[in-house]
């Protein structure tokens, strides 16, 4: 979970969620199977059962290669959506919401987290694809423009378009020389040490016995 403020990631947004939203929600990076349980079942109440999606459409063969990003408040997931990363850009999928937590903030302080770790990983840019109806909702909602000389699109039933989205810089974006226990920490928690971190000292003791 999440600890601090996404100052770098509100900056993507184009109007931030109260402060004291931060406060209601969690968000997280889903890490275990329980994680990728809640992100299924989230997923499979909208995409599924509301929009009759197909199973196999859904699922695509994805995401056990992705990010999964967790929105709960009062511990109850009500949120998700996911990120892949590719070569000089990161593309965003599947945000969804449960019908209880749509027009609430939640969605802008899922979003500021996730703006926050793609821009501390070193992207400057993301695409997303759309449903063609949901234009004018993410068009005021966060920095992104309507790719030009891109055609709309059909899968599952739905028109799509094709967004850039801005992602600001970060002043501590990721980079090769970083120390070496930083990039072996959790995706996301590179602040925090982690449990081989912890192994450091039996290392030692070892390396003493020996």
């Amino acid at each position: 979970m999440f600890t601090t403020h996404p100052d770098i990631g509100e900056r993507a947004l184009l109007r931030p969620a109260p402060q004291e939203a931060y406060g209601a929600y969690q968000v997280s990076v889903a890490r275990t199977l329980e994680d990728l349980q809640q992100v299924v079942a989230i997923r499979s109440a909208v995409f599924l059962a509301e929009q009759d999606c197909p199973y196999d459409e859904e699922f695509d063969g994805n995401d056990l290669c992705a990010t999964h990003f967790l929105l709960k408040r009062q511990g109850r997931p009500v949120g998700t959506l996911r990120v892949r990363w590719f070569a000089d850009f990161a593309k965003l999928e599947r945000i969804v919401l449960l019908p209880c937590d749509r027009g609430r903030p939640g969605l802008k302080v899922m979003l500021a987290h996730m703006f926050e770790l793609v821009s501390r990983k070193g992207y400057q840019r993301m695409i997303g694809q759309i449903q063609a109806r949901l234009w004018p909702v993410w068009s005021r909602t966060f920095k992104c423009e309507l790719i030009p000389g891109r055609s709309p699109f059909w899968f599952s039933d739905y028109e799509y378009r094709e967004i850039e989205i801005s992602v600001p810089v970060h002043p501590n974006a990721l980079t090769m020389t970083e120390d070496p226990y930083l990039i072996i920490r959790p995706e996301g928690a590179w602040d925090r040490p982690g449990v081989l971190d912890a192994s450091v000292t039996r290392s030692n003791n070892k390396r003493s016995a020996a």
